[in-house]
């Protein structure tokens, strides 16, 4: 399962794409504002920090101005994903951008009908916001299980990525339930290599390594 960061903080991303685990970002129109950058500026900056796919959102609500602005989105570099959202306009654009071989991933879906139209439609990737469906009162998780079976029964190729993906368990799940990706905050990335017995493991290591007095070095 490939593992995103869901941030345009391009400190924190050149830091943990050192760990040669980090396989693609995500943005949105949130995170860019909060950098208080250039939205172009941030998204050519990421680019270049990971091989992996980039996605950069289109603002307008119109296919047509989507289009205009996906394109030039996906010209700052090869690995630029166009966002869009999962309206009627943004399908048509998933459409065009689909036959011109320029990849999509189409986000704010929150149901299995919704990521059906967005496989038709030949979006590269579906994500669904599984954290803001748990704080609806749905089990988030629940959704993925089921456009994983549609996908699996028409063999659609759309990678369905998790997005706002909040905890651990989330990760988990998500790599359970046989998701392509899922995408979460830098925070949360780093967690994913915590649990108390390893760290109680490795003091109780050293400890014992120091008593022998001896030096690999």
């Amino acid at each position: 399962m490939q593992l995103f960061l869901d941030t345009t903080d391009t400190a924190v991303l050149a830091d943990l794409a050192k760990t040669g685990l980090v396989d693609g970002v995500t943005t949105n129109p949130t995170l860019i504002a909060k950098s208080g950058r250039p939205m172009l500026e941030v998204i050519k900056e990421i680019a270049g920090l990971v091989d992996g796919p980039v996605s950069a959102e289109a603002v307008a609500t119109d296919a047509e101005t989507m289009i205009k602005e996906g394109e030039k989105l996906a010209a700052i570099a090869t690995n630029i994903v166009v966002k869009l959202p999962l309206t009627f306009e943004g399908l048509k654009a998933v459409q065009h951008f689909s036959a011109n071989g320029i990849m999509t991933n189409v986000t704010l879906c929150f149901s299995a009908n919704q990521a059906l139209l967005a496989a038709k439609s030949g979006a590269t990737f579906i994500s669904p916001f599984v954290g803001r469906l748990d704080d609806h009162g749905a089990v988030g998780m629940d959704l993925i299980q089921e456009i994983r079976t549609v996908y699996d029964n028409y063999e659609f190729d759309t990678e369905i990525l998790v997005a706002s993906a909040r905890t651990t368990d989330h990760v988990k799940t998500a790599a359970l339930y046989g998701a392509d990706c899922v995408t979460l905050p830098p925070q949360v990335f780093k967690d994913l290599v915590k649990h108390p017995l390893t760290d109680r493991g490795l003091e109780a290591f050293l400890a014992d390594w120091a008593k022998t007095g001896q030096s690999i070095l």
